[in-house]
């Protein structure tokens, strides 16, 4: 979709509903639905982290960026994600996390994204977090720098 056009939907997103918890059980693992259902997230006191789907143009072309994790002992090695990671004391929210995190990881200076909407938190049993997932937008073309320590590779959508 040609970046201009995507920019006219933004309100639109923005305002919708979302089916949230709904749309997730879509999506589970029904491994993972079983999980859910025998425990208390509550009582596994998760981690919190936030992720950001970053869209951006390229060549006029609305872009997704997902990183590539690096491989190490750890139950999200190797796999493909947005962005993001571990909420830190000074983030001041749940935004400002996953804006911090993508400039870590991919060197995306925070100056360059707008956060425009917020969506619904999803738990995440293996490593035991409750993720806070954003959308935001970088209205110019991006130039990389992945953090060799933790991410393997970008992938552009």
């Amino acid at each position: 979709m040609d970046f201009q056009d995507f920019l006219q939907f933004v309100p639109q997103l923005i305002v919708a509903k979302l089916p949230a918890m709904e749309a997730h059980a879509k999506m589970a693992p029904l491994e993972r639905l079983a999980n859910l259902d025998n425990q208390s997230i509550e009582n596994n006191n998760p981690r919190t982290a936030a992720v950001l789907m970053l869209c951006y143009p390229k060549n006029g072309k609305t872009h997704l960026v997902l990183i590539v994790r690096n491989s190490y002992k750890g139950v999200h090695s190797a796999q493909i994600a947005f962005p993001g990671g571990k909420y830190e004391q000074e983030d001041t929210d749940f935004a400002a996390t996953a804006i911090r995190e993508t400039y870590e990881e991919v060197g995306i200076h925070p100056d360059k994204i707008e956060v425009v909407k917020s969506f619904t938190q999803v738990y995440i049993p293996p490593s035991n977090f409750i993720v806070y997932p954003f959308l935001g937008i970088c209205k110019e073309e991006i130039n990389f720098i992945p953090d060799p320590l933790e991410v393997a590779g970008i992938i552009e959508l």
